[in-house]
């Protein structure tokens, strides 16, 4: 079995695995059943792809959206793996053209969506095909409670069993209860090889905002990324239409996607967003799972997400590549009563309703963190960190203040009125208004009219706002939203606990300055090397990343490689892209066009054998007319000089015996070879 490492850089173009990864892969490799909870931009897909390439036989991949599979073999072809997929969204050609491959033993990896399990022929097909591993992506949709559940995805534990083969199983995010599904449903129960990689994704800045004028919000962070691809995530169908056109008035490239379009416009979507830089996709949650662009740059909230699991996939559909990604999540008490409306009013069991307001508490309570957001939500996965540096709050630490008094008096207020008033009725009994419908309702009679006054109408909202984050206080869907106290409450109210709170938050910046990929002296460079990328992807008629991401251009930009050994030794350049890509893009380093190497020196790229190559050529140009300079003119051709270099003959005879050399040329060069030779 060919080693990983090797496969990696070779076939991949990657000096090592990233943390997590070579455990995983040994794990698959070796044939055992495997569960890997990874976060997204993890490199959860080389997990099961380069096992694929190690072992014998077909490694079956179940993946969720034809878009997911259609980009992961159209990368997988240009870095040289015989790969392919069986979908819906194949031509007959394309599909033909990967049955005769099947039939021929040429493809590796099969890619097929969960629906096709239902097909009687697929088990028959999977068995002369010689299956020998399957690999689950978006393990989590086996969780009939999840909100990404595929039905289909339960029958892939009844193929593991007919086909007798090994099953590694990945998801980006899978809480206990999720994870304990999937070993169920997938594992008939009996515990797999289990990893679960950390959450932490430090190149993502964490930011939330309160809502004040969302839409200008949203439209000073896009604008302080133009030309960045971006994900904008709405509530409503209709705000990602309106939202989108306000960006492209605004001079953006953006579009909507929801679930109401037609699937045609939909995928037309979708294709743009893979292959266009700089578009930005204003979607409802429809737009998400299955997406393989590795260079977002920014994702940005609208409306607050559903639960902090949903929150923490949506943000790390940004900076997969590894380079600096930022997010921007916007909310406010309409945002929350509305997360809170949909739990009560939904048909969940009562313990499933209760797992959900856990859920969404927890994003609450990253929304009103008072200290670092990364190391919130890493503990909410059950990991520890230090202040990140990279947050919001890190950048700009808020101002807080000991607001037990505060929420004691709104406390009371709220239950004096009887828990059947809004925020707004209940902050003009604390201010002392005397409006109508306090005065109606003897409400300036209580002992808690005009306790507020000290602070500001705004001030009061930001803290019911802050109430409802913390979960003191609930809209009760049964009284039309009023809010009653929660139990969480009852030790603040007693005097048992203190809580302390921020200053009003609202403000006019939305969210951090644009963070730079290079430094200014690079950037002219990085944007020469998008360009010549833009050119040959719209060639070749693929996404950008395909030829190269976001992060391999950056480390081309700050090292420059001149030649194409240098250029092998950037990550992400395998030997099929160096054939392929390497000297087009050294061409834009150099700033003109250089004589490009010989085929058989350029297919020793960034291997040890091109050095020893340089030096096979440069002896014999010395010898070529003879050690004393007047004999018959005699060289070998760059073909056999690449055959001595990976050969490595040990004595004159061996040598003589390569083609192309023979002892009149051994006579010449022999001597001087193979000093070169021990020497190496």
């Amino acid at each position: 079995m060919q080693r990983a490492e090797e496969i990696l850089s070779s076939v991949f173009g990657f000096a090592g695995f990233r943390p997590g990864q070579a455990e995983i892969v040994a794990a698959v490799a070796e044939g055992r059943n495997t569960l890997a909870i990874m976060p997204t931009g993890g490199g959860k897909s080389l997990c099961y792809q380069l096992p694929a390439l190690m072992r014998d036989g077909v490694t079956v991949v179940i993946s969720p959206l034809i878009a997911l599979m259609r980009d992961q073999v159209r990368a997988l072809r240009e870095s040289g793996v015989a790969a392919g997929a069986l979908t819906s969204g194949n031509t007959e050609e394309e599909t033909e053209e990967v049955f005769l491959a099947l039939d021929q033993g040429r493809l590796k990896l099969l890619y097929m969506a969960p629906e096709r399990l239902a097909s009687g022929g697929t088990l028959t097909l999977l068995r002369r095909i010689g299956t020998s591993l399957i690999a689950v992506d978006e393990a989590h949709c086996v969780s009939q409670w999840g909100h990404d559940f595929r039905p289909d995805y339960l029958r892939i534990g009844e193929l593991r069993r007919a086909l007798k083969v090994p099953l590694a199983a990945f998801t980006a995010t899978a809480d206990e209860e999720t994870r304990a599904e999937i070993v169920t449903r997938l594992f008939d129960g009996a515990a797999p090889a289990t990893f679960l990689r950390g959450f932490d994704r430090p190149n993502i800045h964490l930011a939330f905002a309160v809502k004040n004028q969302p839409r200008r919000q949203i439209l000073d962070f896009a604008a302080a990324r133009r030309g960045q691809s971006g994900i904008v995530y709405c509530g409503t169908r209709a705000k990602t239409e309106t939202l989108a056109q306000a960006l492209r008035e605004a001079g953006h490239v953006a579009c909507h996607y929801h679930g109401g379009m037609e699937a045609d416009d939909r995928r037309q979507v979708e294709i743009r967003f893979q292959r266009e830089d700089g578009l930005i996709v204003v979607a409802t949650v429809a737009f998400g799972m299955g997406i393989d662009k590795p260079d977002i740059r920014w994702v940005a909230h609208a409306d607050l997400p559903k639960s902090i699991e949903a929150y923490y996939q949506e943000i790390g559909r940004a900076g997969r590549d590894g380079a600096p990604a930022e997010t921007l999540t916007l909310y406010g008490p309409d945002d929350i009563r509305l997360r809170r409306a949909q739990i009560d009013e939904g048909l969940a069991p009562t313990e499933r309703k209760a797992a959900d307001d856990a859920r969404l508490n927890a994003l609450l309570g990253l929304a009103e963190a008072t200290c670092c957001r990364r190391r919130r939500l890493l503990a909410y996965f059950g990991e520890t960190a230090e202040p990140c540096g990279a947050c919001d709050l890190c950048d700009t630490p808020p101002d807080l203040f000991d607001g037990t008094e505060t929420v004691r008096k709104a406390l009371s207020a709220v239950l004096r009125t009887g828990e059947s008033f809004g925020a707004g009725h209940l902050i003009d009994i604390l201010t002392g208004q005397g409006t109508d419908k306090v005065r109606e309702r003897g409400h300036d009679m209580l002992p808690t009219f005009g306790v507020g006054r000290d602070q500001s109408k705004a001030e009061w909202q930001a803290i019911f706002r802050q109430m409802l984050g913390h979960d003191l206080i609930r809209p009760d869907p049964e009284r039309q939203g009023a809010l009653r106290m929660t139990d969480a409450a009852r030790p603040i109210l007693r005097g048992e606990a203190d809580i302390t709170l921020r200053r009003d938050t609202i403000r006019t910046p939305a969210g951090p300055v644009a963070r730079a990929l290079v430094s200014d002296e690079d950037a002219p460079l990085l944007s020469a090397l998008k360009a010549k990328r833009r050119a040959l992807a719209e060639a070749a008629r693929v996404p950008a990343y395909v030829i190269f991401t976001d992060r391999t251009l950056i480390e081309m930009a700050e090292r420059r490689p001149a030649t194409l050994d240098q250029m092998a030794r950037i990550s992400g350049v395998g030997a099929k892209k160096l054939e392929s890509f390497g000297q087009a893009f050294i061409e834009v380093i150099n700033g003109a066009a250089e004589a490009a190497p010989h085929p058989a020196r350029r297919r020793l790229a960034g291997r040890e054998e091109g050095m020893v190559f340089d030096r096979l050529l440069a002896a014999q140009q010395d010898l070529s007319r003879g050690s004393d300079g007047t004999g018959k003119f005699l060289t070998c051709t760059h073909v056999t000089l690449a055959r001595i270099a990976e050969s490595r003959p040990r004595t004159r005879a061996e040598m003589e015996r390569i083609g192309g050399v023979g002892p009149q040329k051994a006579d010449r060069f022999a001597e001087a070879f193979l000093a070169i030779l021990r020497e190496a």
